[in-house]
């Protein structure tokens, strides 16, 4: 996808360093940062320069790449797993990324060890964009349909970003709006702001803009009212975690847009790769939601009017904040699941249909 009519990845690998754009500074700043050391991986997933479940997946494997160029060593490598997956808990790519990393480098000797790992990681990288491109030309024909229905203008509710800067391109939610887009259906997207971290304000309209794709920045709470209104056509959000039935855990407040969804016959999308699919579990408060620091609430930051970036608080001083990160969309609330093998139900059986 493009910024600035120049196309980019959200992360690529050059001259034994992990580039990436560091997320914190958008919209506000374009900045290419590079990640030297496992170290440095890590932090970037836990301070969010880069985030989105996909994303996350992939520069764990480049972290573990980094982690062979700085020390060679097998312990050293098993510590920097461990680390890298303790990094943020709840998105299941984290962990799945650095699973099959080290799958593939069981057994094998110092000498091939950093090519294997530098392909490993690549292939993961063009799997979740081919991945979501699959994706993007499933979810159209669900905007194609409403469109020829509608023939007019088709809204999409949207929350958190599930763009290309939480991928490495396309994004999943976002990628059937990209591909109706490219095909000259006329798309308009509600974007949630998402507090506390603002993801939709900062992320989505941002990306949204650099492609032409008409938006508008609504707050949480605006979505009931739209739908109620009719001005909603259908809702599509991403994932971090989907359970083998059906249930999804995605950014807080998702729960909630699909309830509303509910109440007023809108249809609820979910779109994911398969790498994103819990198998082991069913129970969803068996999921671990991460809490986050407070002062991700208490906190805003913005641009003033000299351009200099600035945090502010916005609560009062003695006020005591609880900053969960995720909540849980249960699988009845939601129409269908848009993967790369297709659309099914938000149950097991829909699932194991695509993924024997």
């Amino acid at each position: 996808m493009r910024i600035n009519n120049k196309k980019f990845r959200t992360i690529w690998f050059e001259e034994n360093k992990v580039k990436i754009i560091d997320q914190t500074k958008l919209p506000h700043q374009f900045i290419i940062k590079e990640l030297k050391n496992v170290k440095e991986a890590i932090n970037a997933i836990k301070k969010m320069e880069v985030r989105g479940a996909p994303l996350i997946g992939a520069t764990a494997a480049y972290g573990l790449v980094l982690s062979i160029i700085e020390k060679n060593d097998l312990s050293f490598l098993n510590k920097s797993s461990e680390d890298l997956i303790k990094s943020r808990p709840t998105a299941i790519n984290l962990k799945w990324a650095v699973d099959r990393m080290m799958k593939k480098l069981s057994g094998k000797n110092d000498k091939e060890i950093l090519n294997i790992a530098l392909n490993e990681a690549k292939n993961i990288v063009e799997e979740d964009i081919k991945f979501c491109e699959s994706i993007g030309k499933n979810g159209l024909k669900i905007i194609e349909e409403i469109s020829n229905k509608k023939k007019d203008t088709v809204n999409i509710l949207t929350h958190c970003n599930a763009g290309w800067l939480a991928t490495i391109d396309w994004g999943t939610a976002t990628s059937p709006i990209y591909h109706a887009h490219q095909k000259g259906i006329k798309v308009h997207v509600w974007v949630d702001e998402t507090r506390p971290r603002n993801q939709g304000a900062s992320l989505t309209s941002y990306e949204l803009n650099e492609e032409g794709v008409p938006n508008t920045v609504i707050t949480d709470n605006a979505g009931g009212i739209l739908m109620q209104r009719g001005q909603v056509d259908m809702c599509i959000v991403g994932t971090d975690r989907t359970l083998s039935n059906g249930d999804v855990c995605n950014k807080i407040g998702t729960y909630l847009k699909a309830l509303a969804a509910k109440d007023n016959n809108v249809p609820f999308y979910v779109a994911l790769p398969s790498s994103t699919i819990d198998w082991s579990i069913k129970d969803h408060n068996k999921i671990p939601i991460e809490e986050r620091n407070s002062e991700e609430l208490s906190h805003v930051e913005g641009i003033d009017e000299n351009n200099s970036i600035k945090k502010v608080r916005i609560y009062p001083q003695k006020s005591k904040s609880l900053n969960l990160a995720f909540d849980v969309t249960p699988a009845k609330y939601i129409t269908s699941l848009i993967t790369e093998r297709g659309i099914c139900e938000a149950s097991e059986r829909g699932l194991k249909n695509l993924f024997k």
